[in-house]
């Protein structure tokens, strides 16, 4: 005891000389890389999105969880009346491509902070540099920010794609500090980093692409964005599963989900709108890919119907409605004789349980017995489309492979089926009509219950069905 008492006032001296730095506390926590679960342990499995082996440990200081650098403080924001706020009315800048444009709702906003995800290879750094080219064509100052390639690699691709103009700042870097720094000092209209995942802050300890890095730089870059008012496109991989690499924070934290949807082997591609802030969602843009780069396609109806076969059991037309836009598409089924005890069930392009479940429908109510028969559905084009109003083409093109019977000639198949075999009333018929009109079909079944609310178009006759029942009576 009295040796204690005698070394004490010599550990708190000690204690007091060492440096603040040193007696900063920090947090050690283990964080999932696909969903960003934390947890002040190792585990196996991750209780949260149950992927395997996941976990990573990170250190994070107290200044680095308030996303602030240590000794750094942020000025209290002044909250205000709702009614005192002055609204400008800003102009959204254009890029010159309308299927850009229009997925984003007319335009880009000011201030906003746009995530683009795709497969890799998809086309998102071509997009990005085209719709940069676009804006440094309207007098805008865009800076294009790589951490996959060098200055000499986005030279090449511009030749490539004639996006060389003099407005169009280029730099191969990852450090978020020196990209933060260049943009005070360079002032531009636009900023593009690509990709997300391999920028990195030095104040972690973490590597580039994990939670805490994509994190970390997302919240910087989302503070940048909204207090200087540039538009920042975040370029964001996505993992096998379809989703943006990265924590799901990263889709709640920005104002658009962008997702750059097709397979490198077709030549078209979808760019798709699931969050927008300031516009429609499930808005879709059309793109096909060529040579010198992505070129939008402004009638997609007339592609994906291009190479329809004529009089072929098992395909029919519908039309989708992609946001506010009405866009046809081919629906291809083929039913054969299974060998299995267990039927094969392929479906592409369509909700795989919306199609099990009409398929029980038709099994009860129109006594096709497709138990013992392979089935494999698919959308023409490489589209996908997943909405109740289809349910009736489904069933159409399904039972005319089963029955092996082609669709009477020019017929367009919309509705949806409940489960006791009806056919419900569907959205936007008239804007659905108006297009299949103008692609040149004369015949269109649709629910009886919208019947009754649209006024008869003339050169197209609209034909009312209550069941599945007299839509193969119809049909076939």
């Amino acid at each position: 005891m009295a040796w204690y008492i005698f070394m004490r006032p010599t550990i708190s001296s000690a204690l007091n000389a060492i440096p603040d730095i040193v007696k900063k506390p920090i947090k050690t926590i283990f964080c999932c890389q696909n969903c960003g679960y934390q947890t002040p342990k190792w585990m196996g499995k991750c209780p949260d999105c149950g992927q395997w082996h996941t976990f990573v440990e990170e250190a994070l200081t107290i200044g680095e969880i308030r996303g602030t650098k240590p000794g750094f403080t942020v000025a209290p924001a002044t909250a205000v009346p709702i009614h005192s706020i002055e609204l400008d009315n800003e102009e959204r800048h254009t890029t010159g491509i309308q299927e850009f444009d229009r997925v984003l709702g007319g335009g880009i906003v000011p201030g906003s902070l746009v995530l683009i995800g795709g497969d890799p290879g998809i086309g998102k750094s071509t997009l990005m540099l085209q719709a940069l080219n676009g804006l440094a064509g309207r007098g805008h100052k865009v800076l294009y920010v790589s951490g996959e390639e060098s200055v000499r690699q986005l030279k090449m691709r511009s030749k490539r794609l004639s996006a060389a103009s003099s407005d169009i700042f280029v730099v191969s870097e990852t450090d978020l500090e020196l990209i933060l720094r260049m943009v005070e000092s360079n002032h531009p209209d636009v900023l593009v980093i690509d990709s997300i995942q391999t920028m990195f802050s030095p104040d972690l300890t973490s590597a580039p692409g994990s939670v805490s890095q994509v994190r970390e730089s997302a919240m910087r870059l989302m503070l940048l964005s909204k207090k200087t008012g540039i538009p920042v496109f975040l370029v964001g991989h996505v993992t096998k599963e379809g989703a943006i690499a990265g924590p799901r924070l990263l889709e709640h934290m920005v104002d658009t989900v962008l997702y750059f949807e097709g397979d490198r082997n077709h030549v078209f591609r979808i760019l798709r709108a699931v969050k927008n802030r300031f516009g429609s969602t499930n808005e879709i843009g059309v793109f096909e890919m060529k040579e010198r780069g992505l070129d939008e396609v402004a009638n997609p109806s007339a592609v994906f119907l291009s190479e329809r076969p004529a009089n072929a059991p098992g395909s029919v037309v519908t039309a989708s409605m992609e946001g506010t836009r009405p866009i046809l598409v081919e629906l291809q089924a083929l039913a054969g004789n299974t060998s299995f005890a267990t039927p094969r069930r392929t479906i592409l392009g369509l909700d795989p349980n919306r199609v099990a479940l009409l398929v029980a429908i038709m099994e009860k109510k129109l006594g096709m017995h497709l138990m013992g028969h392979d089935l494999f559905m698919n959308v023409a084009g490489g589209v996908k489309v997943d909405e109740p109003a289809l349910d009736t083409a489904i069933i159409s093109a399904v039972a005319s492979s089963f029955l092996d019977k082609s669709i009477r000639e020019g017929f367009i198949v919309l509705g949806e089926v409940g489960l006791t075999g009806e056919v419900r009333a569907i959205s936007h018929v008239e804007t659905r009509i108006a297009e299949t009109q103008k692609m040149g079909f004369r015949k269109c079944l649709i629910p009886q219950s919208n019947l009754k609310r649209i006024v008869e178009k003339e050169g197209i006759e609209l034909i009312g069905i209550r069941t599945v029942s007299e839509a193969m009576e119809i049909l076939f």
